[in-house]
């Protein structure tokens, strides 16, 4: 599976809060055009780690509890990683982190849209990632 690298430089322009988080980000190219559009689901716990340091363990369907994620609006990722068997981190242009661990038994987070190949790490997560 390929790790999506061409988050670096994406904006976030939307997050969404039900049973799952949904966060959309987008770039463009020199001319406007948009070169990326992805949401990124995560359906099982993620941990937020804001500049200063401090980590936060957020649930999907838990209302008011993910406000923290609301901060990652307008904020550029610096850095996508995958290590393991899918464990997804962001960076972000502030400091702030955002990680989501394979689950053993859901499908954890996944990657759809325009300009990216599309990733599920499902139930105990998925092998053999590329750059």
């Amino acid at each position: 599976m390929k790790i999506p690298t061409e988050l670096v430089g994406t904006r976030v322009g939307r997050t969404v809060f039900d049973h799952q988080v949904r966060i959309s980000f987008t770039d463009h190219t020199p001319d406007g055009r948009v070169r990326l559009y992805v949401e990124l689901v995560i359906e099982t716990s993620c941990v937020f780690t804001d500049a200063s340091g401090h980590q936060v363990l957020l649930s999907p369907g838990t209302g008011p509890s993910l406000a923290p994620l609301l901060g990652l609006f307008a904020r550029t990722v610096t850095e996508t990683e995958v290590t393991g068997s899918g464990a997804l981190c962001l960076g972000f242009d502030d400091g702030t982190r955002l990680s989501v661990e394979p689950h053993s038994d859901y499908e954890s987070w996944s990657l759809t849209g325009s300009g990216i190949d599309p990733v599920l790490v499902g139930p105990g997560g998925e092998t053999d990632w590329q750059d």
